[in-house]
């Protein structure tokens, strides 16, 4: 019985898995979508260049971590 019980937890948690995107443009497959092209997207910022592309571009680089010895 226990066994089944994970059985089930497991899978239904594999099931409730997908993608999830804060703006819907930032989804790769709504690029196209009306609402995610120019001049509609200007307005409330959220055209794909603006969402993804900044984070693709500018990619974090963590700083070098210098030892410095105070002997």
């Amino acid at each position: 019985m226990r066994n089944l019980v994970l059985i089930l937890l497991s899978s239904l948690l594999l099931v409730a898995c997908e993608d999830r995107y804060r703006y819907t443009c930032q989804n790769p497959d709504a690029f196209q979508n009306p609402e995610c092209q120019k001049p509609r997207c200007q307005f409330t910022q959220t055209c794909p260049e603006y969402l993804v592309a900044p984070v693709l571009e500018n990619k974090v680089v963590p700083p070098q971590s210098t030892a410095s010895s105070d002997r």
